[in-house]
């Protein structure tokens, strides 16, 4: 895995915009499918629609960049990060990103319920690129935080929800990476744990060149950022300093917090 310096890491987007094809009739019903079988009936339309996710996104982030990003569900919130991240490709435009890249949008990580604790943690390290002893090498500090020493060599499926939750939060806040990634992270795992996590996401903003969160909770928002986008319909409407745009966002959406949660 090659790291690229501090100040080669970068994001870019330039008039970026992506769609999503959505199918009408996709799944004909069984008395017109047995009818076209025959050839006695209409043929079924698949006709497709593209739904515009994003439109002309312009976005520039350099290190030191915390960037909060807000708006109502289906204002292409979620869709933004993961165009960075490169689950999706642009349906045009163009976006660069340079930087070890560490997308955190569900704690899972995709575990393995029939492997050890200890093998869903040098498992997550190889997704990432992290090699087996560099992880061996994390494995008592995550444990220890996690407060599992007890359970390292578990199967996950004897873990309760919240077990597996603090081991995979433990885990991937491991990791050092250049660009953070962080989609509703927040909250979650039992009152005790709660706080400490918080904490330890923290530090690991604090340590990160570059760090973009997507949340509903504008306290956690104006905590972290120190620039938030507003997005509306997939475009973005207000790019600034937190305090205006969250209270401008606040002023046309009253009660955001609770009636988007």
């Amino acid at each position: 895995m090659t790291l690229f310096s501090d100040s080669e890491v970068c994001i870019r987007l330039k008039d970026a915009d992506l769609n999503f094809r959505v199918y009408k009739n996709r799944r004909p019903n069984l008395k017109s499918a047995l009818l076209n079988l025959f050839g006695r009936g209409a043929k079924e339309s698949y006709a497709k629609q593209e739904f515009p996710a994003l439109r002309n996104i312009n976005l520039n982030l350099k290190p030191g960049d915390r960037v909060g990003v807000i708006g109502r569900n289906g204002a292409g919130k979620s869709t933004l990060l993961r165009v960075i991240a490169g689950i999706y490709q642009p349906s045009a435009g163009s976006v660069q990103v340079q930087g070890f890249l560490v997308p955190l949008f569900q704690v899972s990580l995709g575990f393995q319920p029939e492997m050890t604790g200890f093998e869903n943690v040098e498992q997550a390290g190889a997704l990432f690129g992290i090699n087996r002893e560099a992880m061996r090498a994390r494995a008592d500090s995550i444990f220890e935080f996690a407060e599992l020493e007890d359970f390292r060599n578990t199967p996950l499926k004897y873990y309760s929800r919240g077990m597996g939750m603090r081991l995979a939060f433990t885990t991937i806040t491991s990791i050092h990476p250049q660009i953070l990634l962080l989609d509703e992270v927040f909250g979650g795992g039992d009152r005790g744990f709660q706080e400490k996590a918080i904490q330890r996401m923290e530090a690991l903003i604090e340590r990160t060149p570059i760090v973009v969160t997507v949340s509903h909770s504008m306290e956690i928002i104006k905590r972290i950022s120190n620039r938030v986008l507003w997005l509306k319909n997939g475009r973005i409407v207000m790019d600034g300093e937190p305090e205006p745009v969250v209270q401008a966002y606040e002023e046309e959406v009253p009660g955001c917090d609770a009636a988007e949660t």
